[in-house]
């Protein structure tokens, strides 16, 4: 059952895969939907410039859009894998080293052809990660500037090459120019097919060595004790790459690419911790991004892509790094915040505790006075620190029939879930004094700092730890009680005497 299970799990990742290469045949298909002058859009308005753009009627328009879309797809997720592996700058080396390929492929074919590019591009990248790796064992040069000295070179020569193309008859009007920024609107059907077919075979790539990916990625030493061939996924990773690379040249170019490659996949990560969602985001940003920079391309009247693609991923980075729910700037503010108000709220509850604690408690209630000497603050900010664990239902408030209201005589009294929690943060702070002052060697009089921070950090499990360590104690170092399990659970006023109503008894 189990061998047929595999079986069955093969045959439809197979499906998958044929399923994609169908439709991205069919996508990249230029025959399919009519073709209008590019000369049309910009004479619109933008509501209609957008209608437009989107309906893809306009040959240059659905090469740019499909280009666009194969283009996020292949840079989103071997990007994904970049982030992941912490290769960012290897990405940029990468790109940049392609450029001399490119050169050499336009004048070995002496026209744009993609396919010749694609051979000359991927040579000269592979070239260059081969230099990288053969610095960094025959030499004492690090891999950073390793990377740095071919980015270097490779880029070097790249422009060379291309100042000699420009100089030449057939290589002014050849466009290979826009290699360096990028141009949509010089996307051919020839180029598209391309993407469309690098981004299929990511797809394919990611699906059938998903397992083998994200081990190597993460742990190289576990891959290999389980078997995983580690050079071999580096090296398919590596070529997969290269292609993607090479086809988002003519989009982004060379200088730009990187970032195509990188932000996306930065944005996703600020926004999950999963690897599946972190490439499916990365995926769709690229996407996004790619259909807004070649959107806003055209409204500037063809200028370069790669700039606007570019910008569009910076901003997509903008929003993801101030609002993203998980690490974003805004989210971590709005933490801290709160956890700021939650230790404000239990310093007040351990305050009125130890009001409590100094009548044995003989009595249920707290006056706002009493509040107020032990936080050392005056009665205002008493007050508004009581009303604080009354919105939050820690406490009710109460005053004299003959007082009046925001009155130091005015009586705090706390509910089970504040006397609870205000029992485990004395609890905490207590164990705490103790432990440092038994196991740390601390001075007993030098702990009550150290214990107030970590006071409200503590979990039930680390606390746990901490009475089997100390033997389950009852005294702090300075001879006060320690509330126990019993004590939180009983709570105040619920005992059948004062005495016991937390559960002390009073040591006479």
């Amino acid at each position: 059952m189990k061998a047929k299970g595999i079986k069955s799990k093969a045959e439809w990742r197979m499906r998958g895969v044929v399923f994609l290469f169908a439709l991205g045949a069919w996508l990249a298909f230029p025959a399919l939907v009519h073709a209008a002058r590019i000369g049309d859009v910009v004479e619109l308005d933008w509501g209609e410039q957008a209608i437009r753009f989107l309906s893809l009627r306009d040959a240059t328009v659905r090469n740019a859009v499909l280009g666009a879309v194969f283009m996020g797809i292949s840079c989103g997720l071997f990007g994904g894998y970049v982030v992941a592996r912490r290769m960012s700058l290897f990405g940029d080396t990468l790109s940049h080293a392609v450029l001399p390929g490119v050169a050499l492929g336009f004048l070995w074919s002496r026209s744009k052809d993609p396919l010749v590019i694609l051979i000359g591009a991927t040579i000269a990248g592979l070239l260059g990660t081969v230099v990288v790796a053969w610095i960094r064992k025959t030499t004492r040069v690090k891999e950073d500037s390793a990377l740095g000295l071919v980015l270097s070179g490779f880029y070097a020569l790249g422009i060379c090459l291309l100042t000699v193309i420009q100089k030449m008859d057939f290589g002014n009007q050849s466009g290979i120019d826009k290699f360096l920024f990028g141009q949509a609107a010089a996307l051919s059907s020839e180029d598209v097919q391309l993407m469309g077919m690098v981004a299929i075979g990511a797809l394919a790539l990611v699906i059938l060595f998903r397992k083998e990916l994200l081990v190597t990625s993460f742990d190289e030493g576990f891959a290999r004790s389980v078997g995983v061939p580690v050079e071999f996924m580096r090296y398919l990773l590596l070529l997969g790459l290269t292609f993607a690379v090479v086809t988002s040249l003519q989009a982004v170019g060379v200088v730009l690419v990187s970032a195509l490659l990188i932000t996306p996949a930065a944005s996703a990560y600020l926004l999950t911790d999963r690897m599946n969602t972190l490439l499916i985001l990365s995926v769709l940003f690229g996407i996004l991004a790619g259909l807004l920079g070649a959107f806003g391309s055209f409204l500037g009247s063809n200028l370069p892509t790669g700039p606007f693609i570019v910008l569009a991923c910076s901003l997509i980075f903008g929003a993801a790094f101030l609002f993203g729910t998980h690490h974003g700037l805004v989210a971590q503010w709005l933490r801290r915040r709160d956890r700021v108000r939650q230790v404000h709220l239990e310093n007040t509850m351990k305050a009125a505790y130890q009001v409590l604690e100094q009548g044995e408690f003989t009595k249920q209630s707290v006056t706002i006075g009493e509040l107020a000497a032990r936080r050392r603050v005056n009665v205002v900010e008493a007050s508004r620190e009581a009303a604080g664990l009354v919105a939050s239902r820690y406490a009710t408030l109460a005053s004299p029939d003959d007082s009046p209201r925001l009155s130091q005589n005015e009586c705090l009294t706390l509910t089970p879930a504040g006397w609870e929690r205000a029992c485990q943060i004395v609890r905490n702070h207590r164990l705490w004094e103790l432990y440092l002052t038994n196991e740390a060697r601390y001075a007993a009089d030098h702990v009550h700092d150290d214990a107030e921070k970590i006071e409200h950090v503590l979990g039930e499990e680390v606390v746990r730890q901490l009475e089997r360590i100390l033997e389950n104690p009852r005294l702090d170092p300075h001879g006060k009680l320690i509330p126990s399990l019993e004590d939180i659970g009983g709570g105040l006023g619920h005992g059948s005497t004062p005495e016991v109503a937390s559960g002390y008894f009073r040591q006479d």
